[in-house]
């Protein structure tokens, strides 16, 4: 249930991939009567639901095309599986793939995926603490150790930007890596100060008696674009019709979903392992159509000023549709 992938294990596996000699473009085949055959690189996790329920609905088939879902390996692979060809899409965070632009990998966004409730207190991702710690604020998390799934990624530049904005120096913080599975229990067990977590990790700290510090995805901006659907620079150039069709039905996967809060979580339980009850509690994200393309470039801001980019600077643009 890795929501994001390391820098460094996303640029030798993007290397790897594109030095293997790239397909990328056409789909995975058309059947006789003119379906295209997709596949999506995907992490099963909440983020996703639309395109699972998008199917479920024949959004996909009312355009010719038969979707299936395939799990990336904690995700790193699915930027490599894209460009590659195994996948004609996938889903990824957006400061994933601005690391990926700063390696010159051939990708392009071509629908948002999730986006922060933009509440404070009611978003799907925050900081949390034991309900007897001393941290009160995100300015108490300076000098702390605090669990985020992936190094130099969203997480920890976002937590950052909630420290500074509380009046908090984040250089001294302790990150320290830890698939979100395992964080409720590091917490609980006092081996982190305050943890980064997200849905369904979050419903679960709460119910242990967490208390909520920051929520650092509205902190970073205003209903930030966590996540994208891409595909790659090949299959925009050769298949367009396609690509159109695929965002067609993704963006009204995301509309539908954002309306039907319920069949989404009944949804979650076809591909996930999340309980029932758990699925009825969860704070549930965001599906716009649009990316904030405002939101992508504080990321990138972020991103550069806490040097997760090797010295790189994205360019937003590029990977924009």
């Amino acid at each position: 249930m890795r929501r994001v992938f390391t820098g460094i294990a996303l640029a030798g596996l993007l290397f790897t991939a594109t030095a293997c000699g790239s397909s990328g473009g056409s789909s995975g085949g058309t059947d006789s009567d003119g379906v295209d055959q997709v596949k999506v690189g995907v992490i099963p996790i909440v983020d996703v639901a639309p395109i699972y329920l998008g199917k479920e609905k024949g959004f996909f088939k009312n355009r010719k095309i038969e979707v299936s879902m395939e799990a990336g390996q904690g995700g790193a692979a699915i930027v490599p599986g894209v460009v590659s060809g195994q996948f004609q899409f996938g889903f990824s965070n957006m400061t994933s793939l601005l690391i990926a632009q700063t390696k010159n990998v051939p990708i392009k966004t071509v629908a948002a995926g999730v986006a922060s409730t933009g509440e404070q207190g009611k978003d799907f991702g925050a900081v949390m603490v034991k309900a007897d710690s001393p941290i009160k604020t995100a300015a108490d998390l300076a000098g702390k150790k605090i669990s985020v799934n992936t190094l130099k990624n969203i997480g920890d530049t976002t937590v950052r930007e909630s420290v500074r904005k509380a009046g908090g120096d984040p250089k001294n913080i302790n990150f320290v890596e830890m698939p979100f599975p395992n964080a409720p229990a590091a917490l609980q067990e006092g081996q982190v100060d305050a943890s980064w977590v997200v849905e369904p990790q979050l419903s679960e700290v709460k119910a242990a008696g967490g208390r909520l510090v920051a929520s650092n995805f509205v902190d970073a901006a205003p209903n930030l674009t966590v996540a994208a659907y891409f595909t790659s620079a090949k299959l925009a150039g050769e298949d367009a019709d396609l690509v159109k069709r695929f965002t067609e039905a993704i963006n009204e996967s995301m509309t539908y979903a954002d309306a039907h809060p319920d069949e989404v979580r009944t949804i979650l339980g076809t591909y996930t392992k999340i309980d029932e009850k758990t699925r009825g509690e969860l704070m549930l994200p965001k599906w716009p159509t649009q990316i904030n393309q405002a939101s992508v470039e504080t990321l990138a801001k972020l991103g550069t000023d806490d040097g997760i980019f090797d010295g790189a600077t994205p360019d937003v643009a590029k990977i924009l549709p």
